[in-house]
């Protein structure tokens, strides 16, 4: 049979960790492999395997038996002495593993049967036989119990437009639980939300046991796709359609931002693919400088033309000597 794990590499904390520690390391493990939030096979395994770590490890007296005693201390009687316990699981000596007196023979084990306590400083005269047998097989004792375990947290995704993300929105979500039931909550969607971002609502994920608090939960943002927009981050960009004659001579034209029609200066000799900043015009940012709106130049000709436009395309033609496929 394999060891068992460290119970402090299971809760993934050092062998010094406070006991506020412990219990902030269980409570991440607990969420993350919570049968009601993890379907993974061996998710439920392994929940057990840390909510055990976590109940030894919380209380005093049993971490420092286990400390002493490592994986063998619901075994040890009281009144072991830690380090003659050491000495005798190192072996080389009779009070060695296997050995005439060893732990193995204390439970009738390879070091033979009928052997005695001689090895180890045993408090008192005697001992009861009954109570170590009750301590290995799960009679006598204190009963093991998980204890409060709290809500596992639940992620939902909440899909919006840009403009929503923009300015921010209300929504009423139907969540449902892992029972089957649900329910119904209003959320506030904040301004200036990205894709991707997760937005937590304290302790309305999965509800706790034996009193224990809920989880939280997690709406994750999915920007829609746009007509207008296309979005990096905080930044936006948007096409802007200009005339050749705005590209060439220069114009003010007006831009669309989801905060409203802002007026931008094309500069004159603009060719397709320029890009004008408009500078935190993009998606707000409630913490920092909001993200800016890129104007990218698109030339449109006109779907037809008269005759007075042919003309002059013509002349300009006979008069212009630029030749854009001989440009470096």
């Amino acid at each position: 049979m394999a060891d068992p794990r460290d119970f402090y590499d299971v809760l993934g904390v050092s062998r010094s960790a406070t006991g506020d520690e412990i219990q902030r390391a269980y409570r991440k493990l607990a969420r993350q492999y919570h049968p009601d939030v993890n379907k993974d096979p061996a998710a439920e395994e392994r929940f057990k395997e840390v909510a055990e770590a976590y109940d030894v490890l919380s209380d005093p007296d049993t971490r420092k038996r286990y400390d002493a005693f490592g994986p063998d201390f619901r075994q040890v009687p009281e009144g072991v002495d830690p380090e003659t316990w050491r000495r005798a699981r190192a072996g080389g000596g009779p009070g060695g593993p296997g050995g005439a007196g060893g732990p193995g023979a204390a439970w009738g084990g390879p070091g033979g049967r009928g052997s005695t306590w001689s090895n180890f400083d045993v408090q008192g005269d005697e001992f009861d036989i009954g109570d170590i047998l009750g301590s290995m097989f799960g009679g006598g004792g204190r009963r093991r119990s998980w204890g409060p375990i709290p809500g596992a947290d639940q992620e939902a995704p909440i899909d919006l437009s840009v403009e929503d993300a923009y300015h921010g929105t209300s929504r009423t979500l139907t969540v449902t639980g892992a029972s089957g039931a649900t329910r119904t909550i209003d959320v506030k969607i904040p301004a200036g939300v990205t894709d991707g971002q997760r937005i937590r609502l304290a302790g309305q994920g999965g509800q706790g046991g034996q009193g224990a608090p809920a989880g939280d939960l997690y709406l994750v943002v999915h920007l829609l796709p746009s007509t207008r927009y296309r979005v990096e981050g905080r930044d936006l960009h948007v096409d802007l359609r200009v005339a050749p004659w705005e590209a060439a001579l220069g114009e003010t034209v007006t831009v669309a931002t989801p905060g409203g029609d802002v007026r931008v200066k094309v500069p004159p000799g603009s060719s397709s693919g320029r890009r004008l900043r408009l500078r935190g015009r993009g998606m707000p940012n409630p913490k920092g400088a909001a993200g800016d709106l890129f104007a990218e130049v698109r030339i449109v000709l006109p779907p037809a033309i008269g005759d007075e436009e042919r003309r002059l395309y013509e002349e300009l033609a006979k008069t212009s000597d630029f030749d854009p496929r001989d440009q470096t």
